[in-house]
C-alpha cells in the first residue's frame, strides 16, 4: 500500500490542482466527476485529472489516503478540498475561487 500512497502523494504535491475522478477531463464517466470538471473549467484554472477507473490501486488508495469514501476528490496545493457537493458549494459561494487564487492557480 505504501507504493500507492507514495504515488498519490506525488500526484497531489506535483500538481497545483488535481482531480481524482472516474474517467478523464475530456471524457468523464460519471455525473459527479463531470460536474467537477465543469466547475474547474468555469473557474478558469489549469488542472490535472487522474482516472481512478484505469487503476484499481489508486481508486482504493485515494479513499484511504484522505479517509474520504467517495470519488471525485479535488486537491489544491497539496490539500484535500472535498468531493462533488463540497466543491460545488464552494464554487457557488466564491470560496473555491479564493482557495485557487491563494494556491496561485488563478
Amino acid at each position: 500500500m505504501s507504493d500507492v500512497k507514495d504515488r498519490i502523494k506525488d500526484l497531489v504535491e506535483k500538481n497545483k490542482v488535481v482531480l481524482f475522478m472516474k474517467g478523464t477531463k475530456s471524457f468523464p464517466q460519471c455525473g459527479f466527476s463531470n460536474q467537477l470538471v465543469e466547475v474547474l473549467k468555469r473557474e478558469g484554472v489549469p488542472f490535472e485529472t487522474v482516472n481512478v477507473l484505469a487503476d484499481a490501486d489508486i481508486r482504493q488508495g485515494i479513499k484511504e489516503y484522505t479517509n474520504w469514501p467517495t470519488i471525485p476528490q479535488l486537491y489544491v496545493a497539496g490539500k484535500f478540498v472535498g468531493g462533488c457537493d463540497i466543491v460545488t458549494e464552494m464554487h457557488q459561494n466564491g470560496e473555491l475561487a479564493k482557495e485557487l487564487a491563494a494556491a496561485g492557480a488563478k
